[in-house]
């Protein structure tokens, strides 16, 4: 169920066709690197080299060497610094919402409680009052 809240959340803001925009553009950065860099020799190479970029990790065993690679490089890091940026977003919008669906929750337990006051045991009629009492002051 929170796998799902948080799907319908990525939905519903538009994340999943950033984040689908970035995957695509990843492959796209490494294919025109392959082609560029004289360094890089395989798309695998170039997927590997891409990755590395964008997870700051940067192992040195390749490296952009053309002004086109390093331009493509910058490019494909700084997507992905929103993407991150964007994600923390995603991830309190998610939280806002179980908060919120809780606090709903809750509040139409209480009113479903009140509107059947006479019918309730003296006991939850006394915990009903603490609580109104807790929360009052």
């Amino acid at each position: 169920m929170k796998l799902r809240m948080l799907w319908s959340v990525t939905k519903r803001i538009g994340f999943h066709k950033v984040l689908a925009g970035f995957a695509a553009w990843f492959f796209i950065s490494a294919f025109l690197i392959m082609l560029v860099e004289p360094g890089i020799s395989g798309f695998g190479d170039a997927v590997w080299y891409c990755f590395v970029a964008c997870t700051s990790i940067g192992f040195g065993d390749l490296v952009a060497a053309t002004f086109a690679g390093r331009l493509l490089t910058m490019l494909l890091t700084v997507y992905e610094i929103v993407i991150v940026a964007m994600f923390s977003g995603v991830v309190v919008s998610y939280y806002l919402e179980v908060v919120h669906r809780r606090e709903n929750e809750i509040v139409m337990d209480f009113l479903d409680r009140m509107e059947h006051l006479t019918e309730l045991p003296p006991e939850e009629l006394k915990e009903i009052e603490d609580k109104v009492k807790k929360y009052r002051y």
